[in-house]
């Protein structure tokens, strides 16, 4: 697709995060290495436990192979069972960046642009007409099993659908044979709609096949809604996040100079639109608890083990100084009192490296520990921030122009942003010039050549509570649960029956008619209120 208006005459190439489409199952992290002899200690230990103890030792053998293993010679199992019980404060195991990362598009278009929202109303109008005229057929689930060549009744159909959606040229030869033509339209349908672009029928591709016209129509008209009365300042450099997408954009000149797969808020902990300026680079950054995630799960992960504080590096702080967690009464809510902080490091819940944005919902970018995410299509996980994958080369991005650590005249390489996070001290630098940043919620758009694009409507803004939520393209659609309104029904005090309906009507009503404010109606109950969204994951 040819890029923006304000595209160079000849952009730069596009940089991207290396990609093996499509992308597989998210890599599981191997387990850490210990220090010192640990294969040849393991080794020795392994044998030994087979043949003299059962599980409940194993497990105990494992754990101190996994702390220090520096004897060998500690042979008795009573010998190393006292090694290992007092477990003090193991740390989380490190895991790995992973060997992939979930496919991006290389097209360098900007799925945002200061013509996006009337680009968006004209192919509205489009897809009306198409519904007008009865849209396309529903077809059969036994297409998952066509294979390149074969023949099927259903493919007329499907020649129909995508020849309409302009993925098919309209003097293809017709045929009821899954023929290169087709798998190649096929391609291209998977990539308006963020799927691989294997060209491969499997069920995600035919679930978005079956999303009615009107239902895209009002997927488009919706998305413009939220985008009018914007006042984001385009200009020659800014980046974009689009929450259904989970990408994240940095636009240079007009074209996308880089583009990121990110983790998002997942349904019940959206991750709100914002318009703002990246303002700073927090390297090595703290972490402070939001009062709502010491409520709802540290408090309730003490209650069941009182070492979490410990083993998750998170530290109680009073008015006084810091606080010994286990003389605290964790049966009430009483610790929520208290101001939990996390120390910086590899384990953090931030990662190495946060990048700040002022804005009333306290969200931002930053790194993460749980980098296997990165590797899946479906990527929303997070409580409400945005986790962005290989986020250093972004920051290299975002740092240029800024003087370097070694002063003027002096820049951000790869190797300066190594070194400045290797000494494991916070470290804040300003941007010599912040960047527009802006988060949009666009499960339908266009771009300048007309062409439309769709995503799954996560979080259930688009249509009325009683017509399906998604396109069901992808999988965490299906588990939306419906929008929360938390003040009316307080509203109406003496007939609580009638103020239920009243507000469930109203939560769906928000988004699809949302004018300047519409980032009200993205947050479905933001995780915290003045403070980070973006929770500790244990199980990464």
């Amino acid at each position: 697709a040819p890029a923006g208006p304000a595209a160079a005459a000849a952009p730069p190439p596009l940089a991207v995060p290396v990609a093996v489409p499509p992308a597989p199952e998210p890599v599981k992290s191997p387990e850490p290495r210990a220090q010192g002899a640990k294969a040849e200690v393991k080794a020795e230990v392994k044998a030994e436990v087979k043949a003299e103890v059962k599980a409940e030792v194993k497990a105990e053998v494992k754990a101190d192979a996994k702390t220090e293993v520096k004897t060998p010679e500690s042979r008795p199992v009573e010998a190393k069972s006292s090694e290992v019980k007092p477990p003090e404060s193991p740390k989380k195991p490190r895991e790995p960046a992973p060997l992939v990362y979930a496919k991006v598009s290389t097209d360098p278009t900007p799925t945002l642009t200061a013509r996006t929202f009337l680009d968006t109303l004209k192919v509205a109008d489009r897809y009306a007409a198409f519904a007008e005229a009865g849209g396309w057929e529903r077809l059969p689930d036994d297409l998952i099993r066509l294979k390149p060549g074969e023949r099927s009744p259903a493919i007329p159909s499907l020649r129909h659908h995508l020849t309409l959606t302009g993925d098919l040229p309209v003097d293809a030869p017709p045929s009821d044979r899954l023929d290169p033509p087709l798998v190649a339209a096929i391609a291209a349908f998977q990539g308006r709609h963020g799927l691989p672009d294997s060209g491969i029928l499997g069920r995600l591709t035919i679930n978005a096949l079956n999303v009615p016209a009107a239902t895209r129509q009002r997927q488009l008209a919706a998305s413009a809604a939220r985008l009018m009365g914007s006042k984001f300042p385009f200009g020659e450099r800014y980046v974009v996040v689009n929450v259904p997408s989970a990408i994240v954009e940095a636009v240079e000149n007009g074209v996308v100079a880089r583009r990121y797969v990110a983790v998002v808020g997942s349904p019940d902990k959206a991750t709100p639109t914002v318009e703002t300026r990246i303002t700073d680079i927090n390297f090595n950054p703290t972490w402070t608890v939001p009062a709502s995630v010491v409520k709802n799960e540290i408090i309730p992960q003490m209650r069941k083990n009182p070492g979490y504080l410990a083993r998750n590096h998170i530290r109680m702080l009073g008015p006084a100084g810091e606080v010994d967690p286990t003389r605290i009464d964790w049966a009430g809510n009483k610790a929520a009192a208290y101001t939990l902080r996390q120390d910086s490091g590899f384990d953090n819940s931030l990662g190495q490296v946060r990048i700040d944005m002022p804005n009333r919902f306290a969200v931002y970018m930053h790194d993460t520990p749980a980098k296997s995410l990165f590797a899946a299509n479906v990527r929303f996980h997070s409580h409400g921030c945005v986790r962005v994958g290989q986020v250093k080369e972004l920051v290299g991005w975002l740092l240029q122009g800024t003087d370097g650590p070694n002063g003027p005249g002096t820049s951000w390489g790869p190797i300066e942003i190594e070194t400045g996070i290797a000494d494991g001290e916070r470290r804040d630098i300003k941007l010599v010039k912040p960047v527009p940043v802006t988060f949009v919620y666009l499960t339908g758009y266009a771009t300048p050549d007309g062409t439309a694009h769709f995503r799954d409507d996560i979080y259930n803004l688009d249509t009325p509570a009683t017509e399906p939520t998604s396109t069901g393209a992808i999988a965490p659609a299906a588990a939306v649960p419906p929008v929360a309104t938390p003040k009316p029904a307080a509203a109406t005090p003496p007939k609580p029956a009638v103020s239920k309906p009243v507000g469930a009507k109203s939560a769906t009503a928000k988004p699809v008619a949302a004018k300047p404010s519409v980032s009200k109606a993205t947050v479905v109950k933001p995780a915290t209120e003045g403070g980070n969204p973006d929770a500790l994951q244990p199980p990464r």
